[in-house]
């Protein structure tokens, strides 16, 4: 599976000759293929995909729907990319901007006879929508991910660290089949859960509130997930701040849908936390866009102005943290279609107590 006919069709409406996709995370959504090296020029029906002697083979055989060639000490990358320039008539030429270094740009427009003009929104609007295909390999992921959830469960103690039972859940991805983490997990626990992206430490797992915040890779495919237990029982405060952030989570997935604003989104949640009193303690967005990246466009934060498209994934993940108390978090993914969302998220979301 790849996209290049999807980023084919995009530059033919776009007012560029052709695009140059040069960043490894871009590169795999045009041609399906991972890789730490190359360069893919797209055009208007055609494709070419340059890379080292390292992936030529592998290349080769996986990529489908554009030319595959090797580079070396003679064919450079310059050198290719100006014959195709050359053989198609190619004068502009999109480029990466957000992942371009400005040594690599000053050496492409000393070296490259097109000029180069900034594109990346052209890539990132492709991104934002996902095909029933992309979902699907994020739901396997997330399948993965919420498997490995519930195999450590019986492992939360207070006889645990937080760094090791952290350790015993990327244990678990690997078992399950996944390829690697989208990120660190998070695990932190009594009055340390008020911390949203606090980091495992070498303590005993402490009463009260544990937030795990996890995700994992397959195929180049990103999970995200948090849920907050309670070691031990929960005080009617704790019952009362959790539910708060569930209705909130609630309320913001309600609103999902396409066109609506991402910052609409993220108000309806945040305005059940307002609600409640507890507004000033959730200080960041509802919502992020996950994809082949764990964070990527759009979102549904109080600065997006945008409109979420049909087909965009994103977090649905509100937050109620009071310094050096506790914090809840639960997070969910969501597929944004014309009438709603479709929650991919099957862990329950009740308040476990252990």
């Amino acid at each position: 599976m790849n996209n290049l006919v999807k980023l084919q069709n995009a530059v033919r409406d776009a007012e560029i000759d052709a695009l140059m996709v040069t960043s490894p995370v871009n590169r795999h959504y045009a041609t399906g293929f991972p890789s730490s090296a190359g360069i893919v020029i797209i055009a208007p029906g055609k494709a070419w995909f340059f890379t080292d002697s390292r992936y030529f083979e592998a290349a080769s055989n996986a990529v489908k729907g554009a030319a595959v060639r090797q580079i070396d000490s003679e064919n450079t990358y310059a050198k290719l990319v100006n014959a195709v320039c050359a053989e198609q008539g190619i004068k502009s030429l999109g480029f990466e901007e957000e992942a371009v270094t400005y040594k690599e740009y000053a050496g492409w427009s000393e070296k490259f006879t097109a000029a180069l003009t900034p594109s990346q929104q052209l890539l990132t609007d492709a991104r934002a929508v996902k095909s029933r295909g992309e979902l699907d390999k994020m739901i396997v992921a997330q399948r993965i991910s919420e498997k490995s959830f519930l195999d450590i469960l019986p492992m939360v103690s207070e006889s645990i660290t937080e760094r090791e039972l952290a350790n015993e859940l990327v244990r678990a991805f690997l078992k399950n089949g996944a390829d690697d983490t989208s990120f660190d997990p998070i695990v932190v626990s009594g009055e340390r859960s008020s911390m949203p992206h606090g980091v495992p430490m070498d303590r005993k797992i402490r009463p009260g509130f544990l937030t795990i915040d996890f995700g994992v890779k397959k195929d180049g495919w990103c999970s995200d997930t948090t849920r907050t237990l309670c070691v031990g029982r929960a005080t009617d405060e704790m019952k009362k701040v959790y539910d708060t952030v569930l209705c909130a989570q609630l309320a913001g997935i309600a609103a999902a849908r396409a066109g609506v604003r991402g910052r609409d989104v993220h108000a309806a949640g945040a305005r059940v936390i307002a609600d409640a009193g507890y507004g000033e303690y959730f200080g960041h967005g509802f919502g992020h866009g996950l994809g082949l990246e764990v964070h990527e466009a759009p979102t549904a934060s109080p600065t997006f102005e945008g409109t979420l498209p049909a087909g965009a994934v994103i977090s649905a993940e509100p937050g109620i943290y009071l310094p050096g108390r506790f914090g809840v978090r639960i997070e969910d993914v969501i597929y944004i279609t014309q009438t709603g969302c479709e929650d991919i998220t099957e862990l329950p979301k009740e308040l476990l107590e252990l």
